[in-house]
């Protein structure tokens, strides 16, 4: 477990296959209890949820997009693009209802 890639997700990199890991691993939603807070090179606290392959674990930048994103997953609505695709995750349209200040992209 310990020589697995480590790779840090933003959500504009986010793939089809990795979302579909997520929901997979947290099919209600993450709370926090499964959420990692870690400094990243420029010292900036950032708060992840994990998830793993084989060879990698994934840390995933948590933001109001992710949540949107996780609660609305529909696996058909990726089946036309490559699982490592980044450009196959849209950036949602977040309702305004003023909820959105924890995403900071």
């Amino acid at each position: 477990m310990d020589n697995l890639k480590r790779v840090i997700v933003d959500f504009k990199k986010l793939t089809p296959e990795v979302l579909k890991l997520l929901v997979e691993r947290y099919p209600d939603g993450y709370d926090d209890r499964n959420i990692i807070s870690f400094r990243n090179a420029n010292g900036e606290r950032v708060e992840a949820v994990e998830v793993l392959t084989d060879d990698t674990k994934y840390l995933v930048k948590i933001s109001a997009k992710l949540e949107y994103t996780m609660e609305n997953y529909d696996e058909d609505d990726y089946e036309d693009y490559d699982d490592d695709d980044p450009e196959a995750v849209p950036d949602p349209d977040l309702p305004e209802d003023g909820n959105d200040d924890d995403d900071d992209d």
